[in-house]
């Protein structure tokens, strides 16, 4: 790429010498841009679990007569559903952002106008954000109905089986399939919808995040039935999209969903049993 080429991307982020050449990569600022994201949600996450004791006190403000909330609890739950999404909806993302840095890589070696993959993934955010104010919402109701109990874990096993099994049920769906074919693959959507300004990239970053959020709704709701703070499941199912959207397969897809199933089976009959133990005769 010749020296003009590479300085002819004034759009970008400003930067000077050779961080400024590095940063004028789309590649690069593909890398940096999920690992940032990815790392704020974890750091965020962190920062909530380094203060347990006022954390605890908080889940238990939560938990006040009739499930009513205060501004506050509102607050911190919805930070704790954007730090969650973003910790582990970005990573899964970054097949589409480095696709993305791919093709705006080729075009900035023919002179062509990019924009920078921050503003790709700012899109794409926007819509797990949208959905991290749902599931506020969904947990200041579940908590109401007494589904969920102060310390934010199900308070019910048939609550947690019919969530696991309705999971399990839609890796079968067509919307489920159709939104993961656009996720694994992202160039065709990228050639045909390209845009050159930043708001076109940010809408392509939000019909991007659309199409995630149709492949990965169901397996995000597992969280209220293992326990919304729950870290192990958080890196696991994160670790489950990742694989899911790198083009693993419908055979892998459909043996997420049969082992959610089994599991959710699991948690209904252990309910059941709870309910109507067995005497011995």
């Amino acid at each position: 790429m010749s020296e003009a080429a590479e300085h002819d991307l004034s759009h970008l982020p400003p930067a000077a010498g050779r961080l400024g050449a590095a940063f004028a990569r789309p590649k690069v600022l593909a890398a940096v841009c999920v690992v940032t994201l990815a790392g704020l949600g974890w750091l965020a996450l962190g920062l909530l679990f380094s203060g347990m004791s006022a954390f605890d006190a908080l889940c238990h403000s939560l938990a006040m007569p009739h499930g009513t909330w205060g501004a506050s609890g509102f607050a911190i739950v919805a930070l704790m559903w954007g730090a969650m999404t973003l910790a582990m909806m970005l990573p899964s993302a970054s097949p589409m952002i480095l696709t993305y840095a791919e093709i705006a890589d080729t075009a900035a070696r023919k002179h062509e106008r990019i924009v920078s993959p921050f503003v790709l993934a700012g899109g794409y955010t926007l819509v797990w954000l949208g959905f991290a104010a749902a599931a506020t919402l969904a947990q200041f109701a579940f908590t109401r109905a007494a589904l969920l109990d102060s310390g934010m874990q199900s308070a019910s096993g048939l609550f947690s089986g019919a969530i696991f099994i309705g999971a399990g049920v839609y890796q079968f769906s067509a919307l489920k399939h159709a939104c993961l074919t656009q996720c694994q693959s992202p160039f065709p959507f990228f050639f045909a919808n390209w845009a050159t300004t930043p708001r076109g990239v940010f809408r392509l970053g939000v019909r991007q995040g659309l199409y995630c959020l149709g492949c990965c709704w169901a397996m995000m709701l597992v969280m209220f039935a293992v326990g919304v703070m729950n870290v192990i499941w958080m890196a696991a199912l994160g670790v489950l999209m990742t694989f899911e959207k790198i083009g693993s397969g419908k055979r892998f897809t459909y043996t997420i969903g049969v082992a959610l199933i089994v599991a959710g089976i699991a948690f209904v009959l252990t309910a059941l049993a709870a309910h109507w133990p067995v005497h011995a005769i």
